[in-house]
């Protein structure tokens, strides 16, 4: 009891003058040490944060490539002028796919020949997988939707149009120009086809270049109709492109051609297998 008061008496006398009284705020020295840290820790409380960040954003953008959207590098001429070697393209993919829009697909099987892969280190192919560099991937084609599930599609009417349900396609606003502005025939292979419900008829711009759907209504395999493999299934087709995103001088949209807003829909419902007729030249 004695040591308790003479303690008390001892914390209420004022300090003598010239004295500097500690303030246990302010004063490193009485510090609890439990409320210092070390630059080491310091350093690996920012390590845990920046490894936390690197790892969502690798999530959120796989999740993005994966379901939202995608950029891919255009491999060929088959859609100039619309499109040209190396464009990066943006595809998006929450939308339905409407006839007149350029779509990426993967490759319905025997459509790709002759291309050459754009080789990536590992670094480069992480990148890649997460969507921050447009996809290389040779196992994807790019094309126009013409006809979609039911549409009957046709080539070519007296003036040399393809028509679609009967309506005829003014095309030159997209089809190849040439350098002193000739424009590309729409097509030198006939075909008459009615789309199955599962799949769309594609057409390069390019005609001339493009190993296309006119190019596989010959096309035999096992359990298929003779030109079945012409038509891409809808569960193949990645996305829309909807813009050129480089090189940033030749950026644009890609929007729907106007001609394709007179087409009407399918009369008939879209038939389980398609109806094909096409000559021997349509092989390519």
């Amino acid at each position: 009891m004695v040591n308790d008061r003479g303690a008390r008496r001892a914390r209420n006398t004022p300090a003598s003058p010239g004295t500097a009284v500690p303030d246990p705020d302010n004063d490193p020295s009485i510090l609890p040490s439990r409320g210092r840290q070390s630059f080491g820790q310091h350093a690996g409380a920012f390590v845990r944060e920046l490894l936390a960040v690197v790892i969502g954003a690798v999530i959120v953008a796989s999740l993005l490539r994966g379901f939202v959207g995608q950029m891919f590098i255009i491999p060929s001429i088959s859609m100039q002028n619309t499109l040209q070697i190396d464009d990066r393209v943006v595809v998006e993919k929450l939308s339905s796919i409407k006839r007149g829009q350029v779509v990426v697909f993967a490759n319905p099987g025997g459509w790709l020949s002759g291309v050459v892969p754009t080789e990536r280190g590992p670094l480069g192919q992480a990148l890649e997988f997460v969507g921050v560099l447009p996809d290389t991937s040779t196992e994807h084609l790019i094309k126009r939707a013409v006809g979609m599930p039911g549409d009957h599609v046709v080539c070519c009417d007296a003036q040399g149009r393809i028509t679609v349900n009967d309506v005829p396609l003014d095309e030159t606003s997209y089809l190849f120009r040439s350098p002193d502005g000739v424009v590309a025939d729409p097509s030198k292979i006939r075909f008459d086809v009615v789309v199955p419900a599962d799949g769309i008829f594609v057409l390069g711009d390019n005609r001339g270049a493009s190993r296309d759907s006119r190019c596989h209504l010959n096309d035999t395999g096992p359990g298929q109709l003779k030109g079945e493999n012409a038509f891409v299934p809808l569960d193949l087709v990645v996305g829309r492109a909807i813009a050129v995103a480089w090189p940033v001088g030749d950026a644009h949209r890609l929007s729907v051609p106007a001609t394709y807003a007179g087409v009407p829909v399918a009369v008939e419902p879209a038939p389980a297998r398609p109806v094909v007729k096409a000559g021997p030249e349509a092989s390519c």
